[in-house]
């Protein structure tokens, strides 16, 4: 696994079935309540030991259910992690994997760990902000994710809220953090950014304006 910062770890990735040009991984973040799993990807396979050396995992965290595959269930199998969803997102993750737990409004864990319903992208898309002690790291999924050279949304047609979605963004722009981690990043590219207020304040506004004018993001 790869260090991003102290106690945030990401796995190799693996490419997307319907884009090949992007790649999804999952992250690994130690906490002294329990290490949890963000997103998913089937190459965690291959860290086995040394997920067990930074303390396994205690449980596992979908933003959305484009998300679930069978890697869920190993995970859960492997470590013990029961598969936390939105239960809006629920149903759909369950036809692929195993949800063991569902939640449905913002709430913390352990004080550092926080739950942010984003619904746009899909009905039980989820933000997840962890304060590591040293950074503020705010998990997105798809709802913002990296293109080549600014942040995107994926307002999907048939699939996602365009009402939601700027309700959602507009939250998100309220959050404080410092480092962008989204589900998705084109392959060979960076899938994590350093940040502050200014700068995710402009890329924001600039999704919220491509999305109110009928944009896909």
């Amino acid at each position: 696994m790869n260090t991003v910062i102290s106690g945030l770890y990401a796995a190799e990735s693996e490419p997307l079935g319907f884009g090949p040009s992007l790649e999804i991984r999952a992250y690994l973040l130690q906490r002294e309540g329990g290490n949890l799993l963000i997103y998913r990807s089937a190459a965690l396979e291959q860290d086995v030991e040394t997920v067990n050396d930074l303390g396994g995992i205690s449980r596992q965290y979908l933003n959305h259910h484009h998300e679930a595959s069978p890697a869920c269930d190993w995970v859960a199998n492997t470590f013990g992690a029961p598969l936390h969803v939105h239960e809006e997102d629920a149903a759909a993750a369950a036809e692929i994997c195993n949800v063991d737990a569902t939640f449905s409004e913002r709430h913390k864990l352990d004080g550092d760990f926080e739950v942010i319903p984003i619904p746009g992208h899909t009905g039980g898309a989820t933000a997840f902000l962890w304060d590591s002690g040293q950074h503020r790291v705010l998990f997105t999924g798809d709802t913002i994710f990296f293109g080549r050279s600014k942040w995107r949304a994926a307002v999907l047609d048939g699939i996602s809220d365009r009402d939601r979605y700027i309700e959602s963004l507009e939250l998100i722009r309220t959050l404080d953090f410092d480092l962008l981690v989204p589900g998705i990043a084109p392959a060979g590219r960076p899938y994590y950014s350093f940040t502050d207020r200014a700068e995710a304040t402009q890329q924001i506004d600039e999704i919220l304006e491509r999305v109110r004018r009928g944009e896909s993001g």
